[in-house]
């Protein structure tokens, strides 16, 4: 088995995070220039280039990639819940996952995704590099980078931005192989953030 086949393998069975780009090529396409809402929740983007539906690593999130997850992979998390995980639970009795709480601040929410990954991907490889306030669907949010491998020993960047907004997370994040991946989506990465919104919904 090949390397690309092993971390497909890897992370199908942990939480479906990624996959390779012939699972992914049949996924529901998302049109540039379209606000669509994500995650199964209020949050809306607006993507400047057509992506492909991938994966849902959990009841609130869903993924999307351009050339199959393990190439470029776009998270979006929609409002999720006090007292609610990131990630489908793996191993709930052995492992279990760390909950959000919407008390969190910036520094708490770093840990529970770092823990999270930690669990879910059972690896020991991730750092976090930079973390700073940023603004997030017209809110005071945040924004941190890291970087982390899996079991083809690849190395990853990613970038998380996100906010919480009426006492829950709502998150977007980007990861790409560190080498050429990364750097040549970026830039579509940064303008599905910022485009994101929060729809309010209407009292009757």
């Amino acid at each position: 088995m090949n390397k690309s086949k092993r971390v497909a393998l890897a992370l199908i069975v942990s939480v479906g995070l990624v996959g390779s780009s012939a699972v992914f090529a049949a996924g529901r396409l998302k049109p540039a220039g379209v606000a669509v809402a994500v995650a199964r929740s209020g949050l809306t983007v607006t993507p400047d280039k057509a992506w492909n539906k991938g994966a849902r690593p959990g009841r609130l999130s869903e993924s999307w990639t351009l050339d199959g997850l393990s190439i470029n992979e776009l998270t979006f998390y929609g409002g999720i819940a006090d007292n609610t995980t990131l990630f489908r639970e793996v191993d709930k009795t052995n492992r279990p996952l760390p909950r959000f709480s919407k008390t969190m601040l910036l520094p708490d929410i770093i840990q529970l995704f770092e823990s999270s990954y930690r669990v879910a991907l059972t690896t020991p490889l991730f750092t976090v590099e930079t973390v700073e306030p940023a603004p997030f669907a017209g809110a005071d949010g945040f924004r941190f980078t890291y970087s982390f491998a899996v079991a083809d020993e690849v190395k990853r960047r990613g970038e998380a931005r996100g906010a919480i907004i009426g006492g829950k997370l709502y998150m977007v994040t980007y990861e790409a192989p560190r080498i050429h991946y990364y750097d040549r989506d970026y830039a579509s990465f940064v303008k599905i953030a910022e485009s994101a919104r929060i729809a309010v919904v209407k009292k009757k």
